[in-house]
């Protein structure tokens, strides 16, 4: 168990240092990562520019390994991803294709406009996905392939397309940064530029988190998963069975992640990133309102938020930011923004009375750093509970 709780803290490390600077992706590095250690494929949707090769080029940076990154077209051709023919071997009569640099090398792979693919590439990326094998002519390779992120700016409407996305298990989809954030996302976006995500790599520890999946022991959160989809069904929201047994790989994934071989209801939340549409997930969320008020994890908070966006969800959050603030030196140019966003925050989602014990700790000690450094000017305008 000691090896399990390192690799998923070190794997948080690694999320850190890859969504440093990203405002408003940290839910979408933080699937990427569930996704690789449940060995699953991931599906973005979102207008252009917002965001979503940034987050995957810098969590394949910091998990480390091969990394394949490509814009698919209307005229991409096969060899454009898995690479061209051999033509020495060619000239002896065989056809086999030289994967090297390629897809099919890959241990993390993002293919942009995925649904641009013509039926040829489409084909050979299903064996890769489902099977983790590729197939061309004489060549018949493994594929270390932990995940593939597809984007599109939208879902497919035609019915091969859709089927295609369906192979993706986890759906993201996600929206330009909000108005409020706008300040945040200049600060965060222009240090990000210059900022590399340095590091060993963390795929030994994805790794090991992953051999340990078989693991895990379902039989505390499979009552709940079924009442769930019942629930999900009865509201009119279906998932195909293929979709609901997988499902339950997400839910080992989050176990590992949070250091456990046993699943417990808190790790359900992934089930609603399972639904394919936004509008299926949006609804979910209230239809598995019982289910969600308790979801929790200690590495992926941000995820877990989204997921089930109740007070409770964000607590574990807002401790980590409360943490970080107070470690943080103090930036006598800008002052205390960052500690005066939390306290706004803390205070917006919870009525002083409902105040979990750790947060009221952590808001205190944040108070107290204002008060030190003469800040009693910025504790007036944050609002009457923090008089």
């Amino acid at each position: 168990m000691t090896a399990i709780s390192d690799a998923a803290r070190e794997l948080r490390a690694a999320l850190h240092a890859a969504t440093t600077g990203l405002v408003g992706r940290e839910p979408l590095a933080e699937l990427i990562v569930l996704a690789a250690v449940a060995q699953e494929h991931l599906l973005v949707v979102g207008p252009p520019g917002t965001g979503k090769s940034a987050v995957v080029r810098r969590v394949a940076q910091a998990l480390g390994g091969r990394y394949f990154e490509y814009l698919l077209g209307r005229f991409t051709e096969p060899t454009e991803l898995f690479g061209p023919v051999d033509l020495r071997k060619l000239r002896e009569g065989t056809v086999e294709t030289d994967v090297t640099g390629m897809l099919p090398e890959a241990d993390v792979a993002f293919l942009d406009e995925v649904f641009l693919g013509s039926t040829a590439i489409l084909n050979t990326l299903l064996g890769v996905l489902n099977e983790r094998r590729f197939r061309r002519g004489h060549t018949q390779l493994a594929c270390p392939l932990r995940v593939c992120v597809g984007a599109a700016n939208g879902l497919p409407e035609d019915e091969a397309l859709a089927a295609f996305a369906d192979r993706f298990l986890l759906h993201a989809f996600v929206e330009p940064v909000p108005d409020e954030q706008l300040e945040s996302l200049l600060e965060g976006g222009w240090r990000s530029d210059f900022q590399a995500v340095d590091g060993p790599g963390a795929m030994v520890h994805l790794d090991l988190l992953g051999k340990h999946l078989k693991e895990v022991r379902m039989d505390a959160v499979r009552p709940v998963l079924a009442e769930a989809i019942r629930q999900l069904r009865a509201a009119g929201l279906r998932l195909s069975d293929r979709r609901i047994v997988k499902a339950q790989r997400l839910i080992a994934a989050a176990a590992v992640l949070a250091g456990r071989l046993e699943a417990l209801p808190a790790d359900l939340w992934p089930l609603r990133y399972v639904l394919p549409t936004q509008q299926a997930q949006l609804q979910a969320r209230d239809v598995l309102k019982a289910q969600l008020a308790h979801a929790e994890h200690p590495h992926l908070r941000y995820a877990v938020e989204e997921a089930a966006m109740q007070p409770l969800s964000r607590v574990g959050r807002l401790i980590a930011q409360a943490q970080a603030c107070l470690s943080a030196a103090v930036d006598a140019a800008n002052g205390h923004p960052a500690i005066t966003s939390v306290l706004r925050e803390i205070d917006a989602n919870f009525a002083p009375e409902q105040l979990p014990a750790e947060l009221a700790a952590a808001r205190e000690q944040l108070l107290a750093r204002l008060r030190v450094e003469g800040a009693s000017g910025t504790i007036g305008t944050i609002g009457t509970t923090l008089q």
